[in-house]
Parts: C-alpha cells; structure tokens; sequence
C-alpha cells in the first residue's frame, strides 16, 4: 500500500519502520527533518512536508506528541487530502478534538481513526503494542491489516473519541501501577531486602504488574533512559483532568500523579523515563 507516515519520533520510527518491513511503501515527514531523514536508509521517501507525505496515499498515519500538532498536521494535509482516504492518528490527545477532525475529514469523504497505543518504544519496535479505536467501524476493518503489524492487540472501541478515552483509561492504570512498583522497591530497598528478588518474589502474584516487571529493573539500577518521556505522561493526565471535570468523575489518585509527575519535571526528568518517578521519592525521604 502507498502509506504516508507523520511523526518519525521514539514511537512513529519504529512503527513506521515494521510497515516498511513488511513491503508498504511509505513516505515519511517530521518537523525535524533528521528523524524523518534516519529512515531512507530502510527504503522511506522523505517528503518535503505534510502535504507532499499524504499525497496520493492509501492511508494516513499521525504520531506526534499533543492535541495541537495534530490539528496542525490535520491543517497542513487537509490541501492534499481526497476522498476515500483513511487517516489514523495514533497521538494520545484530546477526545474531544479528535471527535471534531473526525467530522472536519468527513465532510471531504476522509475516514478517520483516533487510534492511540499502549506499549512504549518497546511495544512499537517489536509490533506488540496495544491499540485502541475509536471511529467508524468500517474504517477499523480496513486498517485492521496494517495494525496486526504494529501490535498484539488491536480493540474497536465505538465512535470518534473512544480510543482516546479508552487510552486516557489506560494512562491512569498505568501511573497508578507504576508509583505502585516504585514505592514496593523504596520500601524493599529501605529494609534492607535485595530489591531484584523482591521484584522475582512479588512479580509472580497479585502484586504483578506490567510496570513492576518492566519498569521495576530500570527503577533498581536507576537507569532513567526513555521508553515514554515523563513530560508525555504529565500531558496525558493534563487530558484525564480535562475529561474527568466533563464527565463529573473525581479521580483522587489521579491528582497525586499529576503531583509526582510535575515534581520529577521540577527535579529536572521532564525527558526521561516514566520510571524517573521514583526519584521523587528519594527527594521525599529526604524532606525533615
């Protein structure tokens, strides 16, 4: 298939790379156009811009970091755009912006996805990332062969905006469990226990996470290096906030995230690892 791939950075490249692999053609862009550019090598055409990358292609593919750059993108393409096109944004941003592109495109006969991920760089260089879809059903079918490449699971969750709320969903599981693995291995490591046998002991019960088994290694050895930036976990739960207060929901251990999150920013993490919370826990023991 002609693909166009916008947003070539931790999470696109690799994703944009497994679709390479398996004989798409793909035309990438990137605001920065060296990330863009790592990938010739591997057989991706460089486009000049957004409205060159989905000119012609069969299906549109969007991974960039906040609501407003996909609006941009949307903007930027929006020229070049025709109908029967599918466009899939894979961004975590806004349920409510996403509703209204959805809307925008199909006023030119443009199906659109939002389609956020689960799994980290991880996930997305090894295909196993978990999808959620939000859209018209359809749409999801016809995508659903290039998703099988880019993850374990791909789930259609209902209309526009439900796979950004399914993955906002995710993002509070997420952050709760990992500030849950940082504190067993602070207290573990504080009572003077091996912390990696805590992690073998604890991992194989209920106390067994995705963040305990993956993150929870990283957290021991106090290797920060990114898999997904804190400063893209502090915007995910700035979009739980905005989507609780429209439903009423009040969600306590959320606004102590927020907390922990901005306090690792403040500490000088906002580019590491999600796992670079636990350093605030370390400032914390320190405070008389």
């Amino acid at each position: 298939m002609e693909i166009a791939w916008i947003g070539t950075g931790i999470m696109g490249a690799p994703m944009a790379l497994r679709l390479l692999r398996v004989g798409h053609r793909v035309r990438v862009f990137n605001r920065t156009p060296e990330k863009a550019r790592a990938l010739a090598n591997d057989g991706a055409i460089v486009a000049a811009d957004a409205a060159a990358a989905v000119a012609g292609a069969e299906v549109v593919f969007i991974m960039v970091s906040d609501t407003p750059d996909v609006e941009a993108v949307v903007t930027k393409a929006e020229p070049a755009l025709k109908a029967g096109q599918l466009v899939i944004d894979m961004s975590t941003i806004s349920p409510r912006a996403e509703r209204a592109l959805a809307a925008r495109l199909k006023r030119l006969g443009v199906d659109y996805l939002d389609a956020p991920v689960s799994g980290g760089d991880v996930g997305a260089k090894e295909g196993t990332l978990t999808i959620m879809a939000g859209g018209e059903e359809n749409a999801f079918e016809r995508a659903r062969p290039l998703f099988e490449h880019l993850g374990r699971r791909a789930t259609y969750m209902g209309a526009s905006g439900a796979g950004q709320m399914t993955k906002l969903a995710n993002q509070i599981a997420v952050a709760l469990a990992l500030e849950a693995a940082s504190e067993a291995i602070r207290f573990a490591q504080a009572g003077g226990l091996e912390p990696s046998r805590v992690l073998e002991a604890i991992g194989a019960g209920a106390a067994g996470s995705w963040q305990l088994a993956n993150l929870g290694p990283k957290i021991i050895a106090g290797d920060y290096r990114p898999g997904f930036f804190i400063k893209l976990i502090r915007k995910d739960l700035r979009l739980v906030a905005d989507a609780a207060r429209e439903s009423k929901v009040a969600l306590p251990g959320l606004a102590m995230m927020a907390s922990m999150f901005n306090s690792a920013a403040a500490l000088g993490h906002d580019l590491d690892g999600t796992q670079a919370v636990a350093a605030v826990l370390d400032r914390l023991a320190d405070v008389k």
